[in-house]
């Protein structure tokens, strides 16, 4: 069969990936490139050809959202001269000892960085022919490709904003209310706080997100400082714990008492942001635990930032992220300590 193009539609894209050759080879020039195959255990360069074999599974295996017997499947191993050992190309990715083959993998990815207001798990598990809960493990960790390790300091003029996201008392059961929310105001919610780059002739703007423990003057100066360049122009609200950015920045505020816009001061960029990424917590989401919430939010920022490029160069720029990241279902779900 001869080598199809890469997809650049979501129908060319479930086409392209049925066939297991495209996805192993797809991922191998993701992985290394034009470069030696190295082993991920020893990082050895030494390394055999590609041995393919198939074998015929007496255990039950995931196939179409149904665990059956006597599934052939497809094997791809190298083996390291230097070590020893063998390894596939899941092995040292976020894919790591996964049953789902890549064709629901890419094709889960695909759907992830490709839907402006997300897609839930339950889309998901439809879609490809998984369970509701294998679909939110893959989706959780496609996430973590979707979150930029190191950020290139914002400059030029800058928003910063808070927002909240959560139930709102006023919407709980009266039992609930009393067992969350203690005091007033949104003290059952949790506050993230956004910075907001604008965009140039020659650049589109782009947003970074992080969830605070609080809105103090420490933690939200702390962030601006992190993640903003020195002498950079920063719009803010009238928020007191932004008291203090003038010695380091050109700070300047616009009081939503009083107005939302004074000479060009306002910070209407992520506001426009937060109307989104609220309209896929509560519409797609529905009601992501805290304890996740960072993952959802580095999902849409990443939407956000590459929404000028077409749905083939976002999966291309996310399939190039899935090295070296491991998230456990332990990890995730809270019962084993997360390596920092």
């Amino acid at each position: 069969m001869p080598e199809m193009e890469l997809p650049e539609t979501l129908q060319g894209a479930i086409l392209y990936f049925a066939n297991e050759e495209n996805c192993h080879n797809l991922m191998v020039s993701m992985r290394w490139g034009n470069g030696p195959i190295t082993c991920p255990h020893c990082n050895s360069s030494v390394v055999g050809k590609l041995v393919v074999s198939q074998r015929t599974t007496k255990n039950r295996t995931l196939k179409n959202g149904k665990f059956v017997k006597g599934v052939v499947m497809t094997r791809r191993l190298w083996n390291c001269s230097l070590c020893k050992k063998q390894f596939t190309l899941k092995t040292g990715s976020l894919f790591e000892d996964s049953p789902l083959g890549l064709d629901k993998w890419l094709t889960g990815l695909w759907l992830i960085v490709n839907a402006k207001n997300g897609v839930s798990s339950y889309e998901i598990a439809k879609a490809i022919g998984i369970t509701q809960k294998s679909a939110w493990f893959l989706a959780q960790r496609l996430r973590l490709a979707l979150h930029e390790g190191s950020f290139e300091k914002m400059s030029g003029t800058v928003e910063s904003d808070e927002s909240y996201i959560g139930a709102k008392a006023r919407n709980m059961h009266k039992d609930k209310r009393l067992e969350k929310v203690k005091g007033t105001g949104p003290v059952a919610m949790t506050a993230v706080q956004g910075l907001l780059e604008r965009g140039t002739r020659d650049s589109v703007s782009r947003v970074k997100l992080k969830v605070v423990k609080t809105t103090k003057k420490a933690e939200i100066q702390g962030n601006v400082r992190e993640y903003v360049l020195k002498g950079s122009e920063v719009h803010t609200d009238a928020l007191k714990s932004y008291l203090g950015l003038k010695d380091d920045f050109v700070h300047k505020v616009v009081d939503h008492a009083v107005c939302y816009v004074k000479d060009n001061v306002h910070t209407n960029g992520l506001e426009n942001f937060w109307s989104l990424l609220k309209r896929t917590i509560k519409g797609t989401y529905v009601c992501p635990r805290p304890f996740h919430l960072f993952r959802y939010l580095d999902e849409q920022a990443f939407r956000f930032n590459e929404r000028k490029d077409d749905d083939q160069g976002r999966f291309l720029k996310a399939a190039q992220s899935v090295k070296g990241r491991r998230l456990t279902y332990r990890t995730l779900t809270g019962k084993a300590a997360v390596a920092v």
